[in-house]
């Protein structure tokens, strides 16, 4: 029966996998060789591991002896791993088959900028650009699985243009009920750490550029007001219109409209240049599970390197939209003149590539400045 069980887990494996796999088809063109490779693995592991699986399984057989117990006075060595572990110069990542992390070192959270406590839990490949994740998490598993150390390049969602070597080995602690992969990361030449996911700052101590970004956040809030109270009343459309023109650029790459409530019809979309913007405005906005839920819920989702590649819906081509736009954080707003209010419209932002991602300050902003949007609709003529 436990048989029964592990193979049932790996072929679900395998099936998540391959979603992922079509879903990383919108890639451009010149990254789609590690897909390739990461398609033709997934085919040998179903030839060479879960077909012979299921015949053994088929044919009523049976094994697996129990592990041993380990010896009592470990607990000391266990400590002193930890503690290299932690204290290992290069960063060093423990994850499980699905990429979700178990422990993150200290250098892994200088060169990532990403906080231990906010990492654990969380998908490995959530961190890496999105051409990337479905060849790194093929990887992974494939090293789970026991078909021997990988090596593949990566590059983090916030530094797309610096190469990571990711170098992947299989550990099974004593603390984990499954084969476990160790990842290393190699920085290549002219990387540097980033900042703590979320963090204002480069440091604890405040500096220049949190008392900017602090100055560049207010100019913004003041724009919008001056855009909203120079509109002409009893235009909702373009009040809409001129909210989203003054958010475009400044503060986001992505800004896209949708008015009403109980039937959303999308208004503007306003895309970096040269960005197929006639193909998110051909989108239905029914059919993006974010629009839809902003508007029924009322609430603001901010988003840092969505987990769901099809949380904004898909485009004509069928490929999904926030990996083809590259989308590295979000905000998806209703727009509502008070909380708990009838919702008028969803503005949705995006920002992509390395641009720093969506803080809680911004969105506590947006939030505010949503309230004003919705108030400039409202306006009688």
């Amino acid at each position: 029966m436990a048989q029964t069980d592990e193979f049932g887990e790996e072929l679900a494996d395998f099936v998540r996998r391959v979603a992922e796999l079509k879903a990383a088809r919108s890639v451009p063109t010149h990254e789609l060789s590690p897909v390739l490779d990461a398609a033709i693995f997934e085919l040998d592991h179903v030839a060479d591991q879960l077909w012979p699986w299921y015949e053994r399984l088929t044919a009523g057989a049976s094994g697996g002896a129990s592990p041993g117990t380990r010896p009592a006075n470990d607990r000391q060595e266990q400590q002193l791993l930890r503690a290299v572990f932690q204290r290992f110069p290069l960063p060093v990542a423990l994850v499980d088959r699905e990429t979700v992390v178990r422990r993150l070192n200290f250098a892994a959270t200088g060169f990532s900028g990403v906080r231990a406590g906010y990492a654990t839990g969380r998908p490995l490949t959530g961190f890496l650009a999105h051409a990337d994740r479905a060849a790194f998490r093929s990887q992974v598993a494939a090293v789970a699985r026991g078909d021997g150390d990988r090596s593949l390049t990566v590059h983090l969602q916030q530094r797309p243009s610096a190469p990571v070597r990711a170098s992947l080995t299989a550990l099974r602690p004593s603390s984990e009920p499954r084969t476990a992969v160790l990842v290393v990361l190699q920085p290549g030449a002219g990387s540097r750490p980033a900042m703590p996911d979320g963090s204002p700052g480069q440091g604890a101590v405040p500096d220049l550029a949190e008392t900017t970004r602090h100055a560049a956040l207010m100019d913004l809030v003041d724009a919008m007001a001056t855009s909203l109270l120079s509109a002409p009343p009893g235009d909702a459309a373009d009040a809409l219109e001129r909210a989203a023109r003054v958010l475009h650029g400044r503060f986001a790459d992505w800004v896209v409209a949708d008015s009403g409530a109980a039937h959303l019809t999308r208004t503007t979309v306003l895309g970096p240049t040269g960005a197929d913007i006639a193909a998110v405005t051909e989108q239905d906005p029914a059919a993006c599970p974010l629009v839809v839920e902003a508007a029924r819920g009322g609430s603001t989702a901010l988003q840092v390197r969505p987990e769901d590649p099809e949380g904004f819906g898909v485009d004509t081509t069928g490929a999904p939209v926030l990996v083809r736009a590259d989308v590295t954080s979000l905000l998806c707003v209703p727009l509502a003149a008070h909380t708990g209010g009838t919702v008028q419209g969803v503005l949705t932002l995006f920002r992509t590539g390395a641009r720093l991602a969506f803080s809680l300050a911004e969105a506590k902003a947006i939030d505010m400045m949503s309230r004003h949007i919705a108030l400039a609709m409202r306006r009688r003529g």
